[in-house]
């Protein structure tokens, strides 16, 4: 790790002094920190002089102006090192934190902020998912970045669509709607990823994933009400690099995923990921029913980086997906209700453009500018029932960032345009614009406490004016750190959700006018680095104002419910490193509950309790991992056979090995087998008032599935 430090800088004006001499002079108080308090005897160079700190960590040198490299060293420490640009009369203070010297630690830098801080400097809490995490859910599911997002704690991946398999993620609860998805820090998959979004994002070229739990509106508006998730993709080096990746699965599944990356000149990269995967219909159960749908894939995504080497940076990026799924009554097979056959089929084609720019101006302000555009054409077959609708979303955005003194402030103005033409239900044909203004404070109060203030005031087209504070703390004590974050956020409700997307909106009703969706979150965290180790217990509660719910027992309808929705739950993630060996262990406890028919009851397909151990041994050329993973029971709804679900255990065990470019993978999921099908029948015995001839699932559907290749690295 180089360089690891914060740096708190702030002027104040000219001293004054009795003789002219001194009047020339600049004046520099360094104070050196570390994470345990200050740091006595530390080096501290400024030009050609130097000074020790004394025992509160303060050192002062007088130097004639200019600009001059610091550099604070000790013995244990990295050295930090900064520069000042010093007027004459200038009395400046620098505060230093130095990092110990580390076994093998890389420096995380999070953008989901907006403040691109150091991940232990920001105070918001940000998980992330690193590089190494995601090459090891990779040779796990190559295809799609579900696996990865549904092994870290407090997030599940809910399947939403039996039939075709749609999924979505949620957050501590939250439904999967009030999730912003991003790619480099932009909307690339519209306002609202869908059932099927996540099922069409490749990770073989990301550089890591950034998590941020519980209501984010005051950063990114009214789609992160419950989070927001930022892929952040790789960036090319000095030297071309190409991949390769080759899949296959006991299921029918095969993948081959190409990346490239190459510098062009010095000051411009390029990248290009590729994709094409099939996977083929799996009636597993034997029952005429597809379990696993079939699908054929095409993904292409370049993108094109330029840096001047000033501080002036921009990338570009376009993107196509193509895809044909298909479900229901496997060939020759029918329903047994009907003696007809059925076909599910939902036909994909979306195409993205996209790209940012930082430009340094002034002294030190930097210029943010984004900007987006998607749009995606479904046509889905639910038996004899067609749909066909078009999905576009336009985003731009300007900001100014600056750091003066203990300040880092953001500010900014956005706009979001979201529309939907459902061709064959025009009814519920939307086009929402909603332009809005935000901030952001970051300040370093003290070395041992941070605070983070931002609000966002948006203009709703449809639901009106929303204003979303968020206010976040973070706080150190040796070996301790702890954060707290509180905001308030909205969502503007449209027809899809979880439930219609899988149904469709044919049969849908909705009898009063939807009411925007407001809602709060709290969460407080409490992390201990004890030898090799990490743990961290986090408290969390939200509160949903008019949340939505769709009525599938007797009707098809979806109303604003009057009562509020609510989450609290606890986190407790515990991370150890000892040599080649890794492990981390989370559990997450959660009780969502919202009122239905008068009755307050938990929400559908959210465990309370779910466990994951997880296990890694690795070396330069080997890697072995063992997963472990249980999830409680759920509430279920619309379920003829049961109200309840059965508690199940999950085994993973993954093996890699090195030959020179050469790596070869197998893997294993779900060793245990358990499938849902083991219970009860995936079909109804009758159609739904929704029209859906499937239960919802609650539990794997495909069974045990092994899968192998071999990835090329040039």
């Amino acid at each position: 790790m180089r360089g690891m430090f914060l740096l708190l800088l702030f002027c104040s004006g000219g001293a004054s002094s009795a003789g002219q001499e001194r009047d020339q002079a600049a004046t520099i108080h360094v104070e050196v920190q570390n994470p345990s308090g200050p740091v006595a005897g530390a080096q501290v160079t400024v030009g050609e002089i130097s000074a020790i700190t004394d025992d509160k960590g303060m050192a002062t040198i007088v130097i004639t102006p200019g600009v001059f490299d610091i550099t604070v060293s000790h013995e244990g420490f990295i050295t930090g090192k900064t520069s000042a640009n010093l007027a004459a009369g200038q009395v400046q203070e620098i505060v230093l934190e130095l990092q110990p010297n580390p076994t093998i630690e890389q420096e995380i830098t999070v953008s989901a902020t907006r403040t691109d801080m150091r991940l232990e400097d920001v105070p918001l809490r940000v998980e992330v998912i690193q590089q190494d995490d995601v090459e090891e859910e990779l040779m796990m599911k190559p295809s799609d970045i579900v696996m990865m997002l549904n092994e870290m704690g407090g997030l599940r991946v809910q399947q939403t669509s039996p039939s075709l398999g749609a999924a979505s993620l949620r957050i501590q609860g939250m439904k999967g709607r009030y999730t912003r998805f991003l790619a480099d820090g932009l909307p690339l998959f519209g306002e609202q990823v869908g059932g099927l979004g996540l099922l069409q994002i490749p990770p073989m070229d990301l550089g890591q994933v950034e998590v941020i739990k519980g209501v984010a509106s005051a950063p990114y508006g009214s789609g992160a009400m419950g989070g927001v998730g930022n892929l952040v993709s790789r960036r090319p080096g000095t030297k071309p690099s190409y991949e390769f990746l080759f899949n296959q699965t006991t299921r029918g599944a095969t993948d081959f995923v190409p990346f490239i990356m190459a510098p062009l000149s010095s000051h411009w990269k390029i990248s290009l990921l590729g994709g094409a995967n099939l996977q083929q219909e799996n009636d597993i159960d034997r029952d005429g029913w597809a379990d696993l749908a079939g699908y054929t894939r095409g993904v292409a995504r370049p993108r094109l980086f330029w840096d001047n080497g000033n501080g002036r940076t921009a990338f570009i990026t376009a993107g196509a997906t193509y895809e044909d799924r298909q479900g229901g009554t496997v060939p020759a097979a029918v329903l047994p209700a009907t003696g007809l056959p059925y076909i599910e089929a939902l036909d994909t084609r979306r195409y993205d453009l996209g790209g940012s720019a930082d430009l340094v101006v002034g002294k030190g302000y930097i210029i943010a500018l984004r900007g987006a555009a998607v749009a995606q054409r479904h046509h889905h077959l639910f038996g004899d029932v067609q749909e066909i609708d078009q999905h576009e979303s336009l985003f731009g955005e300007a900001s100014v960032r600056h750091a003066a003194g203990r300040h880092t402030w953001v500010a900014g103005v956005g706009l979001d345009r979201d529309t939907y033409d459902p061709f064959d239900v025009p009814q519920f044909k939307y086009a929402f614009t909603t332009p809005g203004l935000f901030a952001q404070d970051d300040i370093v109060v003290r070395s041992w406490l941070s605070v983070s203030a931002s609000g966002r005031l948006d203009f709703h087209s449809q639901y009106g004016l929303f204003a979303s504070p968020r206010l976040s703390a973070l706080l150190r004590a040796r070996k301790w750190i702890s954060r707290f974050s509180v905001g308030q956020g909205f969502f503007g409700p449209t027809p899809l959700t979880e439930e219609t997307e899988a149904a469709g909106l044919t049969r849908l009703q909705i009898p009063l006018p939807l009411r925007a969706e407001r809602g709060r979150s709290v969460s407080w965290d409490l992390t201990r680095s004890l030898g090799p180790g990490s743990y961290t217990v986090t408290l969390f509660g939200s509160r949903v104002q008019n949340p939505l719910f769709v009525e599938r027992d007797t009707r098809y309808e979806l109303i604003n419910l009057a009562e509020p929705a609510t989450n609290v739950g606890v986190e407790v993630l515990a991370t150890l490193k000892h040599g080649p060996f890794s492990a981390s262990a989370t559990y997450t406890y959660v009780q969502s509950r919202d009122t239905e028919n008068g009755r307050r009851v938990d929400v559908e397909l959210t465990p309370r309790q779910n466990l994951g151990l997880v296990g890694i041994w690795q070396n330069e050329n080997s890697r072995i991992g063992v997963e472990y993973y249980y999830t409680g029971e759920q509430r279920l709804e619309a379920n003829p056979y049961r109200s309840r679900s059965v508690p199940y255990h999950l085994v993973g065990l993954l093996v890699e090995h090195r030959f020179g470019h050469v790596r070869l993978f197998v893997n294993t999921e779900n060793l245990t087998n358990f499938r849902q099908t083991r219970f009860d029948s995936l079909l109804r015995p009758i159609q739904g008032p929704d029209g859906r001839w499937t239960v919802d699932a609650w539990a794997p559907l495909d069974g045990r599935v092994l899968n192998g290749g071999v990835r090329l690295n040039f």
